[in-house]
């Protein structure tokens, strides 16, 4: 077949590679910049010029960065930094803004010259956002002049031009750009989600005054971020949905080795940590050399006073780092000139002079912190030591939901209807509320790939709750069996039995409850079965449409008026409201909900540049404080749908 030249064998030859020029290789594999060419990706196109912004606030030369969303979507970012540079670059032979924004990997962060510290590493974000813009414009004051040049697709349209006058002293630069509707699959901007990331970089870097405005008609609303207490505030903002445990941030900054680090934390009443790290004000989700040095400063601390202080009795056991930051919210905020990162997507950090240097700064300004708090440094320690004990009796009671091997028996829950194919990958487990709705569905399942757990009533709230209560609660342990992944230290997701765990409720504030409950279990016990892509919810009906024998569902009002504009509005059309998945007999469960050729699921997802707010989201919603709860359900009471009156 291969080597007798069949009519397929396409041509090989050495001009069939091809050499993607300047910022073709960005308009090609968009995905490989910046990520996606999702919604996420759309506005990580704003953080790229911000983060620009931001650099030179670093560096002390700008304090304000206002960004606009423009009428027709485009964004507008200005600066009061020094003003991108206007003079010809030898090496390129052209201007030096033009430079930064057309020729990948170009950028002033390599030499060590212009920035000492920056969250850009590689030059490519201000030339990526320009390849996938229908249009930008740049606009430099420099020297007493605004200079201007603007591009299309990447192209630049004329030679970088004077278009007036300054003052000699203002300084800074403005771009604005129009994102490409043919690469990106929905090109409107979300106020909200620009809200959450440029609010977190004002906390990061204090002084800095960032202020964003929507302009779009209907939806004009400006804000100011600006935080003269930087991390420390940031702290306070996420701890305001609970109780603090004592009122002062504590707050570490020093600089080692070249690292400077900036640490504030807080307990609170809650039984969850919160620990947020950053280089050069990047998120790292994934942690790195500065969280360990944290942990590991954190924990040494607090033991050596506790034992010097006999708040440990000698004998013992020393506290573990886990039950020192039960209720902990911490900021680990470190400036490195040259970050190395484990991964192109900047997750993880791995410079090891950074471990060493957070680890001795914190460990110096704690001890100094709890000599000169006892009273403090005694509420932490007693906190901790109610969680070590709650940690020992929960370890007694994991014992014995840990699933044992067939010999041991330690057999699935009574009530799962598990599912014949063993292949994890095609199976999938239906989470459904009661009984009734769990018979038709046990009934109208596929046996071979469908299992069904039926839950009794609403699971227990876990972020009120302690590891010893939840691990004594029937539903979550019949969970935490079915799943077979284990949770917290021993969680191991190769074990996991369903690679779709799917939530299956009511469509009704009870149903949207109780999924709330369930998601609040799996994001803070399980987080990775949401991180990978595991968790979805499933969208049953809201109305049966009968007309002349013949049936159609409608899973929205929307949905709902489009189905009887089509088949008309007169007397013969039956239509039924569903309160619960109870009402449907098996057969319409398996064609509306369960079907995998016709049901509608919603995967779950985590962004993990957002992962602070989800965390005070969470806190603010299932929390004990009532006072932020209903500000939060005042200030998006009107983007309530389906309302049940």
């Amino acid at each position: 077949m291969g080597a007798s030249g069949t009519e397929f064998d396409a041509e090989y030859g050495a001009d069939q590679i091809q050499i993607l020029e300047g910022l073709e290789a960005v308009r090609k594999r968009p995905g490989m910049y910046i990520g996606s060419t999702s919604v996420r990706g759309l506005h990580h196109l704003v953080y790229e010029i911000v983060d620009n912004a931001v650099d030179e606030a670093l560096a002390g030369y700008c304090d304000k960065i206002q960004v606009d969303i423009n009428k027709d979507n485009s964004i507008t970012v200005t600066d009061n930094g020094r003003g991108i540079p206007v003079g010809i670059n030898h090496k390129a032979g052209l201007p030096a803004v033009e430079v930064v924004f057309t020729i990948l990997h170009a950028g002033g962060k390599f030499g060590g010259g212009g920035y000492k510290v920056s969250g850009g590493l590689h030059g490519v974000g201000a030339s990526v956002v320009n390849a996938l813009s229908n249009w930008l414009e740049v606009q430099v004051c420099r020297d007493g002049h605004i200079y201007q040049q603007r591009y299309e697709r990447g192209k630049t349209m004329y030679p970088l031009k004077i278009v007036g006058d300054c003052p000699a002293e203002q300084t800074g630069t403005k771009v604005t750009f129009s994102p490409d509707g043919s690469i990106f699959e929905d090109t409107v901007y979300d106020y909200d989600v620009l809200r959450q990331r440029l609010r977190e970089m004002a906390f990061l870097t204090k002084n800095l005054r960032i202020v964003l405005t929507d302009k779009r008609p209907g939806q004009e609303r400006t804000e100011t971020f600006h935080y003269e207490g930087g991390i420390k505030e940031f702290v306070q903002y996420l701890n305001k949905s609970k109780e603090a445990l004592y009122e002062n941030v504590i707050y570490c900054e020093g600089e080692r080795d070249g690292v400077y680090v900036e640490v504030a934390m807080q307990h609170n009443d809650s039984y969850n940590e919160s620990t947020f790290s950053f280089v050069n004000n990047i998120t790292t989700p994934e942690g790195g050399t500065h969280l360990a040095g944290f942990r590991n400063a954190l924990t040494k601390t607090f033991n050596s006073y506790a034992k010097a202080n006999k708040l440990v009795k000698e004998n013992e056991a020393a506290l573990s780092g886990e039950d020192i930051r039960e209720g902990l919210t911490a900021i680990i905020s470190v400036k490195i000139s040259e970050p190395q990162f484990e991964g192109q997507t900047k997750q993880k950090l791995g410079n090891s002079e950074a471990r060493g240097a957070v680890d001795s700064v914190v460990s110096e300004q704690l001890t100094y912190f709890l000599e000169q708090n006892p009273t403090v440094a005694k509420t932490i320690c007693e906190k901790s030591l109610l969680a070590q004990r709650a940690r020992e009796a929960a370890r007694k009671a994991r014992d014995l939901t840990r699933r044992k091997t067939a010999l041991e028996g330690m057999s699935l829950p009574g009530k799962l209807a598990d599912c014949s194919d063993k292949d994890p990958k095609n199976c999938e487990i239906y989470i459904v509320e009661g009984d009734s709705a769990g018979g038709s569905a046990k009934t109208a399942r596929s046996r071979a790939t469908q299992a069904i757990l039926p839950l009794r009533g609403k699971i227990l709230n876990v972020e009120k709750a302690r590891l010893d209560k939840i691990y004594g609660n029937a539903e979550i342990k019949a969970m935490i069996t079915a799943f077979g992944t284990g949770i917290h230290e021993d969680f191991d997701i190769t074990k996991l039995r369903y690679h779709k765990i799917i939530i299956m409720t009511d469509a009704d504030v009870d149903g949207a409850h109780i999924s709330t409950l369930l998601l609040t279990f799996l994001y803070r016990f399980m987080p990775d079965l949401i991180r990978d892509g595991h968790v979805y919810l499933a969208q049953p009906p809201l109305y049966k449409i009968e007309k002349n024998k013949r049936v159609w569902y409608a899973y929205s009002d929307d949905e709902l008026n489009s189905i009887l504009t089509e088949i008309g509005r007169d007397n013969n059309n039956k239509i039924q409201r569903y309160k619960g998945l109870g009402e449907m007999d098996a057969e319409q469960l398996w064609e509306t909900t369960m079907d995998p050729e016709r049901r509608i699921l919603l995967r779950v997802q985590i962004d993990s540049e957002t992962a602070s707010e989800v965390d005070l989201t969470f806190a603010t919603l299932m929390g004990d404080q009532v006072e932020p709860r209903r500000e939060f359900i005042e200030a998006n009471a009107k983007y309530v749908k389906n309302l049940d009156i």
